[in-house]
């Protein structure tokens, strides 16, 4: 009886060494993702917004390409931008409850779209429906002498609530979002 234990343990030892190596775990992503809060300080628990994205890379194209002015954009790559509202915020006058929200923008050449919606867990921007949108403002798009190669966003602190700031290629775009 003893030998038949061993024997079960071991055949079971093996079975899960051979299917633990049979993993396939993906590569690198090209478009990695990052998140951005307010306040940045990873040691401050205590945060008024986050957003996750990924960060597609120009790699020679231009941000008018991945980009398309007058399209709805994902914001970064893969999956669509996940905003998080930790308090209650207003945009562009318009109340925004705590909770979590898809951002989307619509490209322009001198002036951007930003779209909260209440949609989630989306791909891309393929299933964007207006009608599910929270809150949308137009704000000024700047170009910048310096060129960022990977999409980025930062939050900065305003004096009535933070501006999600948005760099890629020279363009420059601030949303402003407003504690209410």
């Amino acid at each position: 009886m003893k030998n038949k234990s061993i024997l079960t343990a071991l055949i079971f030892s093996l079975l899960t060494v051979f299917s633990m190596s049979a993993q396939d775990f993906p590569g690198l992503d090209k478009s990695p993702m990052d998140a951005a809060s307010f306040p940045s300080n990873y040691r401050e628990s205590d945060k008024a917004i986050k957003i996750v994205y990924s960060r597609p890379q120009l790699n020679g194209r231009s941000v008018s390409k991945l980009a398309p002015n007058g399209e709805v954009w994902r914001t970064g790559a893969n999956e669509a931008a996940e905003l998080t509202l930790y308090t209650d915020m207003s945009l562009n006058g318009i109340p925004i409850k705590a909770g979590t929200y898809t951002f989307y923008l619509i490209p322009g050449e001198k002036e951007w779209t930003a779209i909260v919606s209440s949609d989630l867990n989306v791909w891309g921007s393929y299933f964007y429906k207006q009608e599910n949108d929270v809150a949308r403002i137009t704000v000024p798009a700047a170009m910048a002498d310096e060129s960022v190669e990977a999409f980025s966003m930062v939050f900065t602190e305003a004096e009535d609530g933070v501006h999600l700031n948005l760099g890629w290629g020279n363009v420059r775009v601030a949303v402003p979002f407003k504690k209410m």
